[in-house]
């Protein structure tokens, strides 16, 4: 047998795969506490017999929208499920477009062996709340990119889901969360509008870099094999991902990080794994701004990129030690503290290098702490080496 063969699921780093895809919902969802309270907020009420909640859910892509929905959908189910028997269901209407098509996939889920034909929408209506209804129970149904399901059939079906019960004199049989990247609320008639009530508005904003790094902290620990990926690379990737603000972005760079590492056949993520595959992101720096530096900030930016040729981060201490060795291999007289802080606020300026704060190895004090999560430090390296002699000549 081939030896390729043999790494296929060889499990050097991935443990659990399958926790590092989009769709996959984690127990606790992070970084979205005052959301979920927001959302619960919209929905009070709802273990009552006749309760129900709307919600509209808005934000870009990767900002937790339809996690946040299901983890709070499946919690809710869970929490009152000694007072009342709360369901609950997912419909991507990209993928459902149509009026028919959602409403197919409502009875579907409540009903496999329901007919697929013949019924008009009132009766599909009925026969949905006739099916919540006979066991008590209730259906939370999440529409997620409903701005999809509005531009083909508008909001009619929105409508007579918010009126299910009208003409039955009681309520509480579905509650309704919408989900779009936009604001749906303004694509809705007034009646509508009335019904779902602007302020069941909630919007998110993207992940800040803390958010992201507890996203792939919390997807390292559950995917990855122990000890497969150092803390400070897992920081790398938040860095490398925190100008999208997506978590997905951050998920994806984790995922192909170990499978790059699986792929060599080690069984730890490297640096490098990661700032290979962000390199290529749109949001990438600019690197032509390498062109523009003085000297010596190239003499610092090449001791930086050897060190974080093998390291996810280098102290502003270990920068100017190894400046000062590369200033001897050049025959260079190494410039003072204060100017060497000016090039690195510099370097940081020209997104060439990203700072955090952080402790120092010994003692109470505190540093600054330099990565390059958007470059290749050994292919900046190797273009300073070659760009900082003849800017020494002149």
């Amino acid at each position: 047998m081939a030896s390729w063969i043999d790494r296929i699921g060889a499990g050097l780093v991935l443990k659990q795969p399958e926790m590092l895809d989009h769709d996959w919902i984690p127990s606790e969802l992070v970084g979205r506490d005052d959301q979920l309270v927001a959302l619960a907020s919209m929905f009070s009420g709802i273990e009552a017999a006749n309760g129900s909640g709307r919600a509209v859910v808005t934000g870009p892509v990767g900002s937790g929208k339809s996690a946040m929905s299901r983890v709070f959908a499946r919690e809710m189910s869970r929490h009152h499920s000694a007072k009342r028997n709360i369901q609950w269901m997912h419909i991507n209407c990209r993928n459902n477009p149509s009026e028919s098509q959602v409403l197919q996939r409502i009875i579907n889920e409540l009903d496999p062996r329901h007919p697929d034909r013949g019924l008009g929408t009132g009766e599909i209506l009925s026969s949905i709340r006739r099916m919540v209804r006979k066991d008590d129970s209730h259906m939370i149904i999440i529409l997620d990119e409903v701005d999809h399901l509005m531009r083909k059939s508008g909001d009619s079906l929105i409508y007579r889901l918010l009126r299910i019960d009208e003409e039955y004199g009681e309520g509480g049989t579905l509650s309704l969360i919408l989900i779009s990247q936009e604001q749906v609320l303004d694509m809705f008639e007034t009646a509508v509008i009335s019904r779902f009530g602007r302020l069941n508005h909630l919007r998110l904003e993207g992940y800040d870099e803390e958010g992201l790094l507890g996203i792939v902290r919390q997807r390292a620990e559950l995917a990855l094999i122990p000890d497969s990926v150092e803390d400070s690379v897992l920081r790398l990737i938040a860095e490398a991902a925190a100008p999208s603000g997506d978590a997905r972005v951050v998920i994806d760079l984790l995922a192909n990080s170990a499978r790059l590492a699986e792929k060599e056949g080690r069984s730890e993520i490297l640096p490098s794994d990661v700032q290979i595959l962000s390199v290529s992101r749109p949001e990438n720096s600019d690197d032509s701004l390498i062109e523009e530096l003085s000297a010596h900030a190239m003499l610092l930016l090449i001791a930086i990129c050897r060190r974080l040729k093998s390291a996810a981060e280098i102290s502003s201490g270990d920068a100017e030690s190894l400046y000062k060795v590369v200033c001897e291999e050049y025959e260079q007289a190494p410039r003072g503290h204060t100017t060497l802080w000016k090039h690195l606020k510099h370097l940081e300026q020209c997104n060439l290098l990203k700072v955090r704060s952080g402790t120092v190895s010994e003692g109470r004090g505190r540093t600054q702490h330099f990565s390059m999560p958007h470059l290749l430090p050994v292919d900046i390296e190797k273009r300073l080496e070659a760009l900082v002699k003849a800017r020494l000549r002149r």
